[in-house]
């Protein structure tokens, strides 16, 4: 789509909605334009979470009101649409992170869990979308950010619904750009992250019988949060975070007997480790707030000792704490 002139870290005063604001991705981006002065709507299922980045954000010198809001209630986004434009009159940027996790296969996977992390991840973009397009339209510009995953283009096993929603929405938002072609000055925008240092990991489902932990590398979510700033100023159609993961987008393409062994291999070894736990549903149809911060202390270096060692090498560069808090990691089903 179209590319507006702007600096690349954010313009002061740009009214921006940011769904799944309460963690991870959408609390790191909401930092990053409270950072450059901007007027955020802030949407997530728990208001006492909510509540805290709100303060962050105002600490950051930008200004922000909260809305809870679950994204697979259609009726919730509508409102939550409403809400920003009775804020400030406007929106400039919708940013759809919110998203849902679980590990287990296919068959182990309760159908409630998988068609609510479709609902959720897939869904709630769709609402988002259906909200917002049609005030971009009627004010002649405007960026929507789509956040999906490399897992929106490339497999693995365990996570079924999770790939299901994240191939659906990079669809979603090549559809959404054919279009509106006709509006240069609407943007549709996909963000690809790799592994990313988030609760999603905590909070996520487990039906393997086995404690859990995201594959390595892993981002600081700060990166992810710039490159959604860059796509609301410098517009790409899609951006992908991580090069090492990325890296598995092209080998996926053209040596998929390879990616397929690889994949398979990694994630028996490195996502699910040793250990026992019981079935749980996570934070998949409730949040809970005493976890919601910015980071999963996936890149400590207590976490960095439990991988082989040279991915531990790979990462010994110390991260910087980040807003929000960082727990120390906790493997298995989460809250």
């Amino acid at each position: 789509m179209g590319t507006r002139a702007g600096p690349p870290e954010g313009t002061p005063g740009d009214v921006v909605v940011i769904t799944g604001a309460s963690s991870g991705i959408g609390r790191a981006t909401a930092h990053a334009f409270a950072g450059n002065g901007a007027r955020l709507v802030l949407a997530s299922r728990s208001p006492e979470s909510l509540g805290d980045v709100v303060a962050e954000c105002a600490a950051l010198g930008g200004r922000a009101v909260a809305v809870p809001t679950d994204v697979t209630r259609e009726a919730d986004v509508e409102a939550l649409m409403e809400a920003a434009l009775r804020a400030y009159g406007r929106v400039d940027a919708w940013i759809g992170c919110a998203s849902t996790y679980s590990y287990g296969t296919f068959e182990d996977t309760p159908s409630a869990v998988f068609r609510r992390i479709v609902e959720t991840t897939l869904f709630g973009q769709v609402h988002g979308a259906r909200a917002v397009l049609p005030h971009f339209r009627a004010q002649g510009r405007g960026t929507l950010v789509l956040v999906g995953s490399v897992f929106s283009k490339v497999s693995a096993p365990y996570i079924s619904p999770y790939v299901t929603g994240k191939f659906g929405l990079l669809g979603f938002a090549e559809v959404l750009r054919h279009e509106y072609r006709d509006a240069p000055q609407i943007s549709i925008c996909a963000v690809l992250p790799a592994t990313i240092d988030t609760p999603i990991y905590q909070h996520a489902a487990n039906y393997t019988g086995r404690e859990v932990r995201p594959l390595p590398p892993v981002v600081a979510p700060e990166r992810v949060a710039r490159a959604i700033v860059r796509s609301v100023h410098r517009p790409r159609p899609v951006r992908v975070v991580g090069r090492l993961q990325g890296a598995a987008i092209p080998l996926a393409r053209f040596l998929p007997g390879a990616y397929a062994r690889s994949i398979e291999s990694l994630m028996d070894t490195l996502a699910l480790r040793r250990g026992s736990t019981t079935p749980a549903a996570g934070t998949v149809f409730a949040p809970d707030p005493s976890t919601n911060r910015v980071t999963g202390g996936w890149r400590t270096a207590g976490a960095l000792r439990s991988w082989p060692y040279g991915l531990r090498s790979a990462r010994r560069r110390k991260s910087p704490s980040p807003r929000g808090g960082e727990p120390a990691p906790r493997s298995g089903t989460g809250a």
